[in-house]
């Protein structure tokens, strides 16, 4: 089940979800639009290696914006900081944003009960598109769960995206045992 408006709200207003910043003009029937941040980055390498650290470059967006090119990765963040604490988040792509041809994530769209931080996002596109901080660029919707959550994210000795950011965050793939 998804919340309503009217649930996300009560929602804040109790603590479970937090957004910020937050502004209502941005709560639409079912969901929350979220802005792109003013950090991109892209990996060092062309190749990239599931069993390595593969290290990024961070830039800011220039007023002027900035063109996308299709057959590059670009890790974005999202402006809001959320907080869920007892509802799974999922962020998905606006359709004005897709219509622009720009995918924000290859496969990361949910989030966890206990996810606390920005977005990062695995933006590609169909063809080169000249992006803005501070434009749309994605919404969250919010799933009730079912039954209790034995251990938040946020309290995971393991998990790999628990440090506060305003930047996008690269693969911590290489971390794990495989």
């Amino acid at each position: 089940m998804i919340l309503s408006d009217k649930r996300i709200l009560e929602e804040i207003e109790n603590g479970n979800i937090v957004i910020e910043p937050y502004d209502r003009k941005c709560l639409g029937t079912n969901s929350y639009d979220v802005h792109l941040g003013k950090h991109l980055a892209t990996y060092k390498n062309r190749v990239l290696d599931a069993k390595h650290h593969n290290e990024i470059d961070h830039f800011e967006i220039p007023e002027e914006g900035f063109v996308l090119e299709p057959n590059t990765l670009y890790l974005g963040v999202t402006l809001e900081y959320t907080e869920t604490h007892k509802h799974v988040p999922f962020l998905e792509g606006k359709s004005s944003t897709g219509r622009l041809g720009i995918d924000i994530h290859a496969t990361a769209g949910k989030g966890d009960v206990g996810f606390c931080n920005t977005w990062t996002l695995e933006i590609s596109c169909a063809q080169p598109v000249r992006i803005y901080a501070g434009m749309p660029i994605g919404q969250l919707i919010y799933f009730v769960v079912e039954g209790e959550v034995e251990t938040l994210y946020n309290t995971k000795g393991n998990a790999k995206y628990n440090t506060k950011t305003t930047k996008p965050v690269e693969s911590m793939m290489w971390k794990n045992s495989f």
